[in-house]
Order: structure tokens, then sequence, then C-alpha cells
């Protein structure tokens, strides 16, 4: 593959990602913040400008029936394979401009890069309808629909109002009976995600990238401890069956068994208690669990190991304690072939590879059960995200560029290209 020529400076390249991610922030159903939820008004707007650039750059767009926004840029040869490279659209409440946002900008930054060179192998960028999972409760519907997991089931959730996801998509124009048509079909090559780290890593070790080997699994639960409530006045200590004591015991006991396992992350998010009145003593507290590891083996290891420790704290302070499993998401890791391409690209453009896992949940993860998947980090200053304060750096934006350039080179090398 020939080097790529451009008529612009990398930095002014990567000025111009930031100010498009900036400038979709403005598309909101929320004046004076950044809040832009599935098939949204305020996400036609948000279509409108990613279309005008992905035309601009050259490429075919269209919508497909889930709201995922699509531009492709075709191959050397029409049966060529199909590199998909994608992010989302959609925000938390009060956002920040790059979350999922940047990825997609990326996407379409790196098709201009080509300055109308075709691979042996087509380009798909594109910009997910939902993955956030805030107005219904479930994440990851845009890339869902993508591999077909957009089910009667899914399109029958409703959010707080009352709006089904069904009844969502019809009132953005599309249409339900067509869901089948956002699966992929074409052949393909793999998926390439770049997104913001979402947390603090990189900056502490002063790393621009990392690439990504894994998305961690997680297990969400709710301990319920059940103990006697009793006037506070009255109740001597030892006497006592408090639930909430009995909680916050455990959940200094989940912080200790956390730090003492590498990769470990265990959060006790929510706590309430009952009744909830200062003068009484807790007769039920209850308590979120969020356990994550790259190795699944781990993480449920970790489950098991607090779940005897609510016993076992429950039954020394005289209450009972109860559990329920929410949610499990098994650990995705990452293709080894794609993501040592992608290791060659970062090293191709002298940055140094930074391997790490992902706390947190990303499309990757659904599209990588259809499709070898590859992901980049870019360090996330403050660690903040999902704030109105999320930045990037301009020069990291540049090298991430540059980075990607020297991966559809890699890939173009393996595909036979020149």
């Amino acid at each position: 593959m020939a080097e790529v020529q451009t008529d612009i400076t990398g930095t002014a390249r990567a000025t111009r990602v930031i100010a498009r991610c900036r400038e979709l922030a403005l598309c909101t159903e929320t004046p004076g913040e950044t809040t832009r939820m599935f098939l949204c008004e305020a996400m036609r707007e948000c279509h409108s400008h990613v279309r005008g650039w992905m035309e601009a750059a050259g490429m075919s767009v269209s919508v497909d029936h889930a709201g995922n926004i699509r531009g492709v840029w075709a191959a050397e040869e029409a049966e060529a394979p199909r590199l998909l490279i994608a992010s989302h659209l959609d925000t938390v409440p009060n956002a920040g401009a790059f979350d999922g946002v940047l990825g997609v900008m990326m996407g379409i930054a790196l098709v201009e890069e080509l300055g109308g060179q075709r691979l042996p192998f087509a380009i798909e960028v594109i910009g997910f309808s939902e993955e956030e999972g805030t107005r219904f409760g479930v994440p990851f519907l845009g890339s869902r629909a993508l591999v077909g997991g957009l089910d009667d089931a899914l399109l029958a959730r409703t959010d707080e109002h009352g709006c089904s996801v069904g009844e969502a998509i019809t009132t953005f124009g599309l249409n339900t009976s067509r869901i089948a048509e956002a699966a992929l079909t074409e052949k393909p090559l793999g998926y390439f995600e770049i997104h913001i780290e979402q947390g603090p890593v990189l900056e502490a070790e002063e790393q621009p990238l990392g690439v990504v080997e894994s998305i961690a699994g997680q297990t969400r639960m709710e301990f319920a401890f059940y103990g006697e409530a009793n006037h506070a006045g009255t109740t001597p200590m030892y006497l006592r069956k408090d639930a909430l004591l009995a909680a916050a015991e455990w959940m200094l006991a989940v912080e200790a068994y956390a730090r003492g396992v590498q990769g470990l992350v265990a959060t006790t998010g929510r706590v309430t208690a009952e009744p909830g009145a200062v003068n009484v003593v807790a007769g039920e507290a209850r308590v979120t669990l969020d356990v994550r590891h790259a190795t699944d083996a781990i993480r449920n290891e970790a489950v098991d190991a607090v779940t005897v420790t609510a016993q076992k704290v429950a039954g020394e302070r005289g209450v009972r304690a109860v559990w329920e499993k929410k949610s499990e998401q098994a650990a995705v890791p990452m293709d080894g072939r794609l993501t040592t391409m992608l290791e060659m690209g970062v090293m191709a453009a002298g940055i140094p590879v930074r391997l790490m896992v992902s706390g947190a949940g990303h499309d990757a993860m659904m599209v990588a059960t259809r499709m070898p998947a590859a992901m980049l980090f870019l360090r996330s200053p403050g660690g903040l995200s999902h704030h109105p304060e999320e930045s990037v750096l301009p020069g990291d934006v540049e090298k991430a560029l540059a980075a990607g350039v020297e991966f559809l080179n890699v890939l173009a090398e393996s595909q036979g290209g020149k």
C-alpha cells in the first residue's frame, strides 16, 4: 500500500476531528447540556452532520432500520471483504463530547486520510444509534441489530414514558419489519473501534494510546441484609441486629478482597436502608455489587468469595443475608490476529504499545461474537467520562490517526495490497 499523502498537517487533522465532536455535542434534546438518547429528535440533526462529512469523504451513506448511520468506502474490487470502523452516537444524560462520537469521527477521518485511494477491502464507518442503555435499560441496541440480535422482546421494551423501542424506531421514520436488513451480510474482514479510555490508567502512565486485549466480564448483584428495626435510644449496642452495620462490614470486606486480586474491580455502588430514620436502628439494608475482571474464572471466584463473606458477617451479627444475581456478561477477548496488526500499526507510528483491559462495556463486545475485533484507546484527561468536561488531547488524536493509518497499511498488506 502506498503511503497516504494529505494536504494538511496531522495537527490540523486532529483539530478537525475534535471540532466535529464538539459540533455534534450541540445536537441535544436538553438545552444547555449534551443529552442524545436512542433516536430522539436531536439524532436527526446529528445524522445530518455525519452524513455530510461522510459524503464529502466520498462514502455512500444510508441509515438502516435500527437507526445506525452507515458510510461505505468501496474497495478495489466489488467482492472484497469489509472492515467495519464504528462506535456510537448516543450519550448518557449531560454527557461529554467524545464518548462514542470520537470513534465515528476517527473512522471518517481515516477514510479522508486515504485521499481517494482504494484498498483491497471496503471500509464501512458506522455510527450506532444506541450503546448506553439509558433510555430503555438495555445497551447496544444499534450493534445488536448489526449482528442480528435486536429481537421482538427488545423491540417491546418501553422507556419511562411508555414508548417502546419499536415505536421509537417508527417515530423516527424507520420500519421495524425491516430490522433484519440492518444485519451485516457482506463478508466481514473485521471490526475496529477507537474510543476514549474512560479511566485514569493511560494518563497515570503518561501513555497516549492503549491497545485493548479484552473487555472485562461483569457480574451485577443485589445483596439484602435483614435485621431488626428498633429504637435508637433504648436498644443497647450489644442487643442490636443492625442490618446497615452488617452491610457496611461486608462492603469493606468486598473492597479488601478486590484490592488483593490483580485486575479485579468490585464496587458496592448503591446502598439503601430501612426505615431510614435518624433515631431507628436499620432493620433492612440493600447493597448493589458490580464485579469485573478480564478472566471469567477469577470474576466468578470473587463473586463466590464475597457471597460466603456476606453469610459469615450476617451470622456473626445476628442478621440474615440474601442475594440475587441481576445480570452477567462474559469477558470478551479481542481477536489475537487483528490485535497484533493493530500493535504493529501503533509501533509503526512510533508510539509505545500499552496492552490493556477495558473495564467498561463497548459495542465491540457485541460485534466480537460474530467477527474478529480490535480496539484502540485514547487517554482520558483527568480520567473523566460521562461528564461534561470529558476531553481528549489533540496530540493523542494525531497519534491515533497515525496509528490507524498504519493499521490500515498492515491490514492491506495482509490482503495482498501493495
